[in-house]
């Protein structure tokens, strides 16, 4: 049952509210003061776009880091981050194996794509290093519950990069919701939206550049040829080998906060529809889907709830492309990235209306500039040795959802799932594909 009974749930709540301190969010129990500013030594794995673009700029910006590693098998893109990273003083790697030797490396970025993240985890817990994984947690269900296991084995620090956990006016919304203030939540909306017609057609497959080596690019997934969508182009949420869509990859995201918020952690019933209708090419997912998961009662939702989620990459005719929406007897909230709207519901036959002046406008919030919190988090969490507020645990339930929306699709049918055990229940064919084959010789020992 995917419930917390009100203690528990009060408990959670308490401990993520004392993770603020001064406007900053640190791990449960963290002192609001950081500890010795000992330097940590810092590497990453996947030198593309998200990683040596995105993510290892936000730490390299920030007081008491070091990069002193980057790797990746594709070696332009790995001189590249080389370079952004402090050029020779830093080293680089083909394998993450060999990285992980590196006794001077106290922690890794791993950045890849979603079919390496929870192995390279692993291997990095079990090489005593800290972890800061990008999401989604897995390229399948049944990877999570290795992450979530190799990290207490071996008692490491590792975030995921759910990074509204951290942002301020999330942490807000969500205090709102939980208070009460919405009344009773029957139904939560979440879609992404994006324009991408006319597509990426259908280029045959093909030998790889020559930099890049394929082979352990595919890595445990079962082998298929290079084909230029799978790599360029953020083709790879698209293919099975490397992804699950965007209701996976941006999804997650939605999902982290809508369970945080109603103190759920997984649905009871799921059924998904989709297509490729707005375009053709040869991605492997849909670029239009439409997603429904049913949660039981709950401490928010007394009642249980249902969510909607809707994916499309043929239009983004709307003003807040990412985003959900809460909707509550007494008032909707409408929450994303830019800010946080609140409409009070209007109760019996009045109208929004009087002499030309709204009766219930609309109250905002916008963020606070904490667009680097997550990794100011992370940092703080390895310091003071405590676990993150977004952890293996909130990051496999919240990419769960995502998988499970394409299960449903995939088999044609609404499933039963039980959250407990991580299994559909009483389905077979769609029950094998909560967990993937790995191809030799990867294998996922904790």
């Amino acid at each position: 049952m995917a419930t917390q009974t009100r203690r528990q749930f009060l408990g959670t709540t308490a401990a993520a509210a004392a993770g603020w301190a001064g406007g900053k969010l640190y791990a449960a129990g963290a002192s609001a003061k950081p500890g010795p500013n000992d330097t940590i030594n810092l590497a990453l794995i996947g030198c593309g776009a998200r990683g040596a673009g995105q993510v290892m700029p936000s730490f390299m910006r920030l007081p008491g880091v070091r990069m002193v590693a980057v790797c990746d098998v594709n070696s332009k893109r790995l001189a590249q981050a080389r370079e952004k990273a402090g050029g020779s003083k830093v080293a680089a790697y083909h394998d993450f194996r060999k990285l992980l030797e590196d006794k001077s490396i106290d922690a890794v970025i791993v950045a890849t794509q979603a079919h390496w993240h929870v192995l390279i985890t692993i291997a990095a817990c079990q090489a005593g290093k800290d972890v800061y994984v990008e999401k989604p947690l897995g390229n399948c269900i049944g990877e999570g519950r290795y992450a979530i296991q190799a990290a207490k084995k071996y008692n490491r620090i590792v975030q995921i990069g759910t990074q509204q956990r951290s942002q301020e006016h999330y942490r807000k919304a969500v205090e709102i919701i939980q208070s009460g203030q919405l009344g009773e939540i029957s139904e939560v909306k979440v879609w992404d939206y994006e324009n991408w017609w006319p597509g990426r057609g259908f280029p045959a497959d093909c030998d790889p550049p020559p930099e890049l080596d394929w082979d352990f690019y595919v890595g445990p997934a079962p082998f298929r040829r290079y084909n230029p969508n799978i790599y360029f182009n953020y083709g790879y949420d698209w293919f099975k080998l490397s992804g699950a869509g965007h209701q996976v990859a941006w999804g997650v995201h939605h999902f982290d906060i809508v369970l945080w918020a109603m103190g759920v952690n997984w649905p009871v019933r799921v059924a998904a529809f989709g297509g490729n209708y707005a375009f053709q090419d040869n991605r492997e997912w849909p670029n239009t889907l439409d997603g429904i998961a049913e949660f039981g009662p709950g401490p928010v939702a007394k009642h249980g709830f249902v969510l909607q989620y809707t994916m499309r990459i043929g239009c983004r005719r709307v003003k807040r492309s990412h985003g959900k929406c809460f909707y509550g007897s007494d008032a909707t909230m409408l929450l994303d990235r830019s800010r946080f709207s609140i409409v009070k519901e209007i109760h019996g036959r009045k109208k929004p209306v009087a002499e030309g002046h709204l009766i219930n406008p609309e109250e905002e919030v916008l963020p606070a500039d904490d667009r680097f919190r997550h990794s100011e988090v992370f940092l703080q969490n390895i310091r003071e040795r405590k676990q993150p507020f977004a952890n293996l645990e909130t990051g496999h339930y919240a990419t769960n959802i995502g998988h499970l929306f394409n299960i449903s699709w995939e088999v044609g049918r609404s499933i039963q799932w039980d959250g407990e055990k991580d299994q559909v229940v009483g389905d077979e064919e769609a029950n094998a594909l909560v967990m993937k084959p790995y191809r030799a010789p990867w294998k996922l020992e904790v």
